[in-house]
This record gives C-alpha cells, structure tokens and sequence, in this order.
C-alpha cells in the first residue's frame, strides 16, 4: 500500500451519493441499511443513506469513463480476491466480533499524524489479512455491535505490550462523518474497509448484497472522490482513476448463467457498484474469507472484463 501523507480540501458538497448533499435520497435514510448479525447483537454498517449503501444504477456514466477503463484494462478481468484458502491462510481479508467489555490494547503507528490513537479492542487471537505470517497487507477489521463501532488497522504486528500498525481508523458506525481532509485509514483512500466486502451470508445466505464493493488497481492518480479523502499517487494523469472511484457492471450483462454466489455479486456490481480504495492488482475484488464459499463458483467472476464496467459520476476530483 503506498501513502502519501497530503494536506487537502474535500468538496462533499459536489457528491450526490455524499450524506447531506442536495441529491441526498430522503426515502434510503428512513429505510435499514445493511445489517450484520452477530453473537453480540446485529449491527447497521452506516445508515441507510451513506455513499457505501446507495444504489448509482442511475448515475449518468463519468466523462472520462472509457480514459479509466483502458488505464486499469479493458480486456483484464474481475478477480475475486477472496473464498475458501490461500496458501494455507484464509483468502480475503478477515473480521472479527467482539463483546462491549472486550479489553482495549495500545496501538503504535507509522502514520500516527493520520490515524486515530485508540486503545483498539483487539483480541489476542484476532484473525491477520494472510496469516499471521504474512507480508502483505496484513488488516485487521474487528466490530463492537453493542457500541456502533467498526476498528481497523493497516499493516497490523503483535509488540510485547499492544500492537503496532501502519496506520488505523475508528469508525461510528452510526455516522456518515468521513475522515479528516487528507488523512489516510487502513486503506489507502481513507475509507472504510469492512463495508465493502463481499461476504458469505449476503451473497449466499441471504441471497443479496445491498452495498458497494471494494476494488483496487495497480496504477491511480493524484486526486480522489468523496467519500474517499485520500490519494496514494504522485501522477497527475488525468486518464488513471482517481481513488473513491465508483465503478458499475453494465446493466446490459448476461448474468443468468452464472452460479448463485457469483449472481449475488454481479447483480450488486450493477446496482451498488464498486468503490476504488487501494493501490492493488487491477480489478481485484474484496471480500471476506469463509470456508462455505465455493471457489469455482467465484472463479465465474473472471468472465467479466473491464470493457463490460463502466465509471459512474458521483463528485468532483480532489487534487490538491
């Protein structure tokens, strides 16, 4: 993940899918928006009329819409980069569920100027993106249902006496309040990583997934779109993505034939989109590990190519 600690204004006022802009959607906000059910209570993840649970199936196609799809590639396909295992560990990244008197550990960070200080209530077993050997990016997502609250670390290391991390956002799960101009989270653009996972028992179980996804690229550009509030690049070519992309699969897909876990997600790419967060492989696609997934069914994804999406329009670029 690479970070660019910047300084910046954010123009939320420009973004209908942003929560108090004119184009906000009055009847989503009185409506429930996607709910996690847990052992400790169920948990709303963001009111019904945050960016990450609003449809864009109606959003007029970006203007450089066609610029950002050969960037990343029009002819490479989806990759699901989640389901059973992975060289040995769980593939995708992991999340946890902790009760409200879950003891809170101290947490030191690279980006300390960018994260929330805590304590995090970590758990000394909480499940590592990788393993607890790996080398890659290393999230670490843990819910607290009872007090509305979703923490998240970048880059996550047991010490002797806490954690340390990259860097780590603290997330009301009750508020649409983004993060501070500029500042990063566990995820590049400064986003939240657990709302836009695809999980198990909403595209299986529940048979629905009623938000946007996470995607990355391997190239983007200087500039981001709320809600994100951060960008990880220092190229100012207008043709890369820039992050908080909103990304759509076009209405007009054949998805009939597709096996149940992939039709979830392909309907939901149609309706809710996908949102770039990070600096990644080009189309990769987020979601959560669970050993019912059926591998082959989301190999069904890789049908998809990037000429079959298209970018939406949802707000102005920030670049400076």
């Amino acid at each position: 993940m690479y970070r660019i600690a910047l300084v910046v204004t954010i123009a939320v006022a420009t973004n209908p899918l942003y929560a108090g802009s004119p184009a906000k959607n009055d009847k989503a906000a009185k409506e429930t928006g996607p709910v996690l059910k847990t052992p400790h209570g169920d948990v709303a993840i963001f009111p019904a009329d945050n960016p990450w649970n609003q449809p864009v199936d109606k959003l007029p196609v970006h203007a450089h819409s066609a610029d950002y799809i050969a960037s990343i590639g029009a002819d490479k396909t989806l990759h699901p980069d989640f389901g059973t295992e992975y060289n040995g560990a769980p593939n995708g990244i992991p999340f946890c569920v902790v009760p409200p008197n879950q003891p809170k550990v101290k947490v030191s960070f690279e980006y300390a100027d960018e994260s929330d200080p805590g304590p995090y209530p970590i758990p000394p077993d909480a499940p590592i993106e990788g393993g607890e050997k790996s080398d890659g990016d290393r999230h670490i997502l843990v819910l607290d249902p009872k007090n509305n609250k979703l923490y998240e670390l970048f880059a996550a290391h047991k010490t002797a006496d806490g954690w340390k991390a990259g860097s780590g956002a603290i997330f009301d799960l009750s508020s649409n309040k983004l993060r501070p101009a500029g500042w990063t989270s566990a995820d590049a653009a400064g986003l939240p990583v657990f709302p836009g996972l695809a999980r198990y028992d909403e595209a299986v179980e529940a048979g629905e997934i009623r938000h946007a996804l996470r995607f990355t690229v391997r190239k983007t550009q200087r500039g981001y779109i709320a809600p994100a509030t951060h960008f990880a690049s220092r190229s100012s070519d207008p043709k890369l993505p820039p992050m908080g992309l909103r990304v759509r699969l076009k209405a007009g897909f054949d998805d009939s034939k597709a096996p149940k876990s992939a039709q979830a997600i392909l309907r939901c790419l149609k309706t809710y989109g996908m949102i770039l967060a990070d600096n990644g492989g080009d189309w990769f696609i987020s979601g959560a590990p669970n050993p019912k997934w059926n591998d082959d069914e989301l190999r069904w994804l890789k049908k998809v190519k990037g000429s079959d999406l298209e970018a939406v329009e949802t707000g102005k670029i920030v670049t400076k």
